[in-house]
Protein backbone atom coordinates (compact mmCIF):
# COMPACT_ATOMS: atom_id res chain seq x y z
CA UNK A 1 0.00 0.00 0.00
CA UNK A 2 1.18 3.24 -0.64
CA UNK A 3 0.40 4.97 2.24
CA UNK A 4 -0.91 4.52 5.91
CA UNK A 5 -4.22 6.26 6.25
CA UNK A 6 -6.61 4.94 8.97
CA UNK A 7 -4.08 2.43 9.78
CA UNK A 8 -3.25 4.56 13.47
CA UNK A 9 0.59 3.81 12.75
CA UNK A 10 1.80 7.53 11.21
CA UNK A 11 0.43 9.92 13.95
CA UNK A 12 3.13 8.15 16.00
CA UNK A 13 5.72 9.86 13.68
CA UNK A 14 3.81 13.33 13.53
CA UNK A 15 3.74 13.03 17.50
CA UNK A 16 7.49 13.20 17.67
CA UNK A 17 7.20 16.49 15.41
CA UNK A 18 7.70 20.02 17.88
CA UNK A 19 4.73 21.71 16.98
CA UNK A 20 2.60 23.88 19.74
CA UNK A 21 -0.73 23.23 17.15
CA UNK A 22 -1.72 19.89 16.51
CA UNK A 23 -4.39 20.78 14.40
CA UNK A 24 -1.50 22.15 11.94
CA UNK A 25 0.61 19.01 12.58
CA UNK A 26 -2.91 17.21 11.28
CA UNK A 27 -2.70 19.68 7.84
CA UNK A 28 1.07 18.65 7.16
CA UNK A 29 0.26 14.68 7.71
CA UNK A 30 -2.47 14.97 5.38
CA UNK A 31 -0.70 16.59 2.34
CA UNK A 32 1.86 13.70 2.67
CA UNK A 33 -1.42 11.04 2.02
CA UNK A 34 -2.59 13.49 -0.86
CA UNK A 35 0.61 13.43 -2.48
CA UNK A 36 0.90 9.68 -2.21
CA UNK A 37 -2.31 8.97 -2.94
CA UNK A 38 -3.64 11.16 -5.29
CA UNK A 39 -0.99 12.01 -7.22
CA UNK A 40 1.97 9.21 -7.40
CA UNK A 41 -1.03 6.79 -7.20
CA UNK A 42 -2.58 7.72 -9.76
CA UNK A 43 0.07 8.35 -11.66
CA UNK A 44 1.04 4.96 -11.89
CA UNK A 45 -2.02 3.59 -12.23
CA UNK A 46 -3.11 5.95 -14.89
CA UNK A 47 0.12 4.39 -16.88
CA UNK A 48 -0.58 1.34 -16.20
CA UNK A 49 -3.78 0.96 -17.43
CA UNK A 50 -2.75 3.19 -20.46
CA UNK A 51 0.31 1.02 -21.23
CA UNK A 52 -1.63 -2.15 -21.25
CA UNK A 53 0.84 -3.66 -18.74
CA UNK A 54 -2.36 -4.44 -16.78
CA UNK A 55 -3.31 -7.41 -19.09
CA UNK A 56 -3.48 -10.66 -17.38
CA UNK A 57 -2.55 -12.40 -20.19
CA UNK A 58 1.56 -10.98 -19.62
CA UNK A 59 0.90 -13.06 -16.27
CA UNK A 60 2.87 -9.90 -14.25
CA UNK A 61 2.56 -9.51 -10.55
CA UNK A 62 3.67 -6.64 -7.95
CA UNK A 63 6.54 -4.54 -8.92
CA UNK A 64 6.92 -6.01 -12.29
CA UNK A 65 3.46 -4.34 -13.79
CA UNK A 66 4.49 -1.24 -12.81
CA UNK A 67 8.23 -1.70 -14.62
CA UNK A 68 6.92 -3.13 -17.59
CA UNK A 69 4.15 0.10 -17.70
CA UNK A 70 7.10 2.65 -17.62
CA UNK A 71 9.06 0.71 -19.62
CA UNK A 72 6.62 0.75 -22.65
CA UNK A 73 5.27 4.69 -21.13
CA UNK A 74 8.90 5.97 -21.68
CA UNK A 75 10.09 3.67 -24.78
CA UNK A 76 10.96 7.10 -26.66
CA UNK A 77 13.90 7.73 -23.68
CA UNK A 78 17.28 6.08 -25.29
CA UNK A 79 18.13 2.99 -23.11
CA UNK A 80 14.53 2.86 -21.44
CA UNK A 81 14.70 -0.12 -21.43
CA UNK A 82 17.50 -0.36 -18.67
CA UNK A 83 17.18 3.05 -17.28
CA UNK A 84 13.38 2.49 -16.63
CA UNK A 85 13.56 -0.81 -14.54
CA UNK A 86 16.90 0.70 -12.92
CA UNK A 87 15.20 3.91 -11.68
CA UNK A 88 12.14 1.93 -10.51
CA UNK A 89 14.48 -0.89 -8.71
CA UNK A 90 16.52 1.86 -7.01
CA UNK A 91 13.50 3.76 -6.09
CA UNK A 92 11.93 0.62 -4.78
CA UNK A 93 14.63 -0.29 -3.01
CA UNK A 94 14.74 3.19 -0.98
CA UNK A 95 11.50 2.78 -0.22
CA UNK A 96 11.41 -1.09 1.14
CA UNK A 97 14.18 0.56 3.52
CA UNK A 98 12.66 3.80 5.04
CA UNK A 99 9.64 1.33 5.29
CA UNK A 100 11.58 -1.07 7.29
CA UNK A 101 12.89 1.71 9.16
CA UNK A 102 9.69 3.54 9.78
CA UNK A 103 7.45 0.45 10.83
CA UNK A 104 10.37 -0.65 13.11
CA UNK A 105 10.39 2.82 14.77
CA UNK A 106 6.31 2.51 15.23
CA UNK A 107 6.95 -0.93 16.15
CA UNK A 108 9.27 0.03 19.05
CA UNK A 109 7.27 3.15 20.41
CA UNK A 110 4.01 1.05 21.01
CA UNK A 111 6.03 -1.49 22.43
CA UNK A 112 7.62 0.48 24.61
CA UNK A 113 4.16 2.28 25.72
CA UNK A 114 2.43 -0.91 26.27
CA UNK A 115 5.16 -2.79 28.40
CA UNK A 116 6.45 -0.35 30.46
CA UNK A 117 8.89 -1.57 32.93
CA UNK A 118 11.75 -3.53 31.58
CA UNK A 119 11.54 -2.05 28.35
CA UNK A 120 15.32 -2.31 27.11
CA UNK A 121 15.14 -6.30 27.82
CA UNK A 122 11.46 -6.23 25.94
CA UNK A 123 12.87 -4.22 22.96
CA UNK A 124 16.38 -5.87 22.45
CA UNK A 125 14.55 -9.10 21.98
CA UNK A 126 11.67 -7.61 19.77
CA UNK A 127 14.87 -5.96 17.68
CA UNK A 128 16.25 -9.34 17.06
CA UNK A 129 12.73 -10.56 16.36
CA UNK A 130 11.97 -7.83 13.79
CA UNK A 131 15.87 -8.35 11.97
CA UNK A 132 15.05 -12.08 11.65
CA UNK A 133 11.72 -11.49 9.98
CA UNK A 134 13.27 -8.95 7.74
CA UNK A 135 15.69 -11.44 6.90
CA UNK A 136 13.16 -14.32 6.22
CA UNK A 137 10.72 -11.92 4.21
CA UNK A 138 12.10 -11.60 0.87
CA UNK A 139 12.33 -16.05 0.92
CA UNK A 140 8.46 -16.00 1.41
CA UNK A 141 6.29 -16.19 -1.46
CA UNK A 142 4.46 -12.61 -2.46
CA UNK A 143 1.05 -13.49 -1.64
CA UNK A 144 1.66 -15.13 1.89
CA UNK A 145 3.45 -11.69 2.97
CA UNK A 146 0.65 -9.74 1.14
CA UNK A 147 -1.48 -11.74 2.91
CA UNK A 148 0.26 -11.55 6.65
CA UNK A 149 0.55 -8.19 6.06
CA UNK A 150 -2.90 -7.33 4.80
CA UNK A 151 -4.11 -9.33 8.31
CA UNK A 152 -1.82 -7.44 10.91
CA UNK A 153 -3.28 -4.30 8.67
CA UNK A 154 -6.44 -5.02 9.46
CA UNK A 155 -5.50 -5.73 12.94
CA UNK A 156 -4.28 -2.46 13.34
CA UNK A 157 -6.99 -0.57 11.40
CA UNK A 158 -10.59 -2.13 13.33
CA UNK A 159 -9.14 0.01 16.76
CA UNK A 160 -7.81 3.03 15.20
CA UNK A 161 -11.23 3.24 12.98
CA UNK A 162 -13.17 3.09 16.51
CA UNK A 163 -10.63 5.97 18.22
CA UNK A 164 -11.18 8.08 14.94
CA UNK A 165 -15.22 7.98 15.74
CA UNK A 166 -14.89 8.34 19.34
CA UNK A 167 -12.24 11.41 19.07
CA UNK A 168 -13.91 12.68 15.56
CA UNK A 169 -15.64 15.54 18.26
CA UNK A 170 -12.21 16.82 19.77
CA UNK A 171 -10.25 17.00 16.19
CA UNK A 172 -13.05 18.99 14.69
CA UNK A 173 -12.63 21.20 17.49
CA UNK A 174 -9.61 22.11 17.41
CA UNK A 175 -9.25 21.99 13.92
CA UNK A 176 -12.31 24.79 14.02
CA UNK A 177 -10.18 26.58 17.00
CA UNK A 178 -7.08 26.77 14.92
CA UNK A 179 -8.83 27.37 11.97
CA UNK A 180 -10.27 30.39 13.78
CA UNK A 181 -6.91 32.22 15.25
CA UNK A 182 -5.24 31.78 12.25
CA UNK A 183 -7.63 33.79 10.12
CA UNK A 184 -7.95 36.08 12.96
CA UNK A 185 -4.10 36.31 12.98
CA UNK A 186 -4.21 36.98 9.18
CA UNK A 187 -6.71 40.07 9.72
CA UNK A 188 -4.90 41.67 12.09
CA UNK A 189 -1.37 41.02 9.81
CA UNK A 190 -3.45 42.73 6.64
CA UNK A 191 -4.57 45.65 8.29
CA UNK A 192 -1.33 46.58 9.84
Amino acid sequence: FSNEAGLGSAPIAAAAAKTNEPAKQGFVSMTGIFIDTFVICTMTGLTIVLSGAWDPSLKLEGVSVSVEAFSRGLSFIPCSAVAVPLFIMTSLAFFAFTTILGWNFYSEKCLEYLVGMNRRTVIKIYRFAYVAMVAVGPYLPLSLVWGVADVFNGLMAFPNLVALVLLSPVVARTTFDFLARTRSTRRRVERH
